[in-house]
């Protein structure tokens, strides 16, 4: 399963949250690929990750919770979202 993770940093946490990241790169834990990351130019950004286990999901997202507002959000790709919203158009 595919995963949409998006954050803000709290200007009160930016020191903290560059400090932890530059220390660890911010990979992701065993059990989670990250496909690709983003960072806007004001405090926020997302990455795609994909993972069967969401436990290592939770853990990623544990890790980081102390230094940014996160979101994470299963998701689904076009070829398969395509024909639930085509079967819904339908009623």
């Amino acid at each position: 399963m595919k995963y949409i993770s998006s954050w803000k940093l709290p200007p009160n946490l930016i020191d903290s949250a560059i400090e932890k990241f530059l220390k660890t790169g911010g990979a992701p834990p065993e059990g989670v690929k990250m496909l690709g990351r983003w960072h806007g130019m004001n405090g926020t950004g997302f990455a795609i990750s994909e993972s069967n286990d969401p436990k290592a999901m939770y853990q990623w997202y544990a890790q980081w919770a102390n230094v940014m507002e996160i979101t994470v959000t299963p998701c689904v790709e076009d070829a398969e979202a395509g024909p639930i919203l085509a079967a819904l158009a339908k009623h």
